[in-house]
């Protein structure tokens, strides 16, 4: 009887720590969001951009918006199973649809705002995405 009761109780606090989990994590959708939000300013200055003055405000403010991020994640407490192939995934995602755009803006398309709106949601699309599957996750 004992046992059993030890089981239960067990159970009940791993219960209670999974959900305690579940509810903060959900710094990674706001994360993700803001990761997403960037693209919106960094990629217009990646793809219009010419010369070395862009060339020094993209790297500033692509060393804040990462800077800024990876403060706001290392002080996190929880971190969801499966974090890391998730993360992976998304990361690599955006970069490969980065990398295509800047290729295609400073071959094919130059100096197109359209394209470049279009490059700037298609590069934080995986990013939204991600975040609106992490709050999903968390609820």
């Amino acid at each position: 009887m004992r046992e059993t009761t030890g089981a239960v109780g067990a159970l009940g606090r791993a219960a209670e720590v999974e959900k305690a989990a579940r509810q903060r994590s959900g710094w990674y959708a706001r994360y993700l969001w803001a990761f997403a939000a960037g693209q919106l300013v960094l990629v217009p200055l990646a793809v219009l951009g010419r010369g070395p003055v862009s060339v020094v405000v993209l790297g500033v403010a692509n060393v804040l918006l990462v800077t800024g991020l990876s403060v706001y994640a290392a002080r996190q407490r929880v971190v969801r199973r499966g974090f890391g192939v998730k993360h992976g995934v998304l990361v690599g995602s955006w970069a490969a649809v980065f990398a295509l755009v800047v290729v295609l803006g400073f071959t094919v398309f130059g100096r197109s705002v359209p394209f470049a709106v279009g490059a700037a949601l298609a590069c934080a699309l995986p990013l939204a995405v991600g975040a609106w599957t992490e709050m999903r996750g968390s609820a």
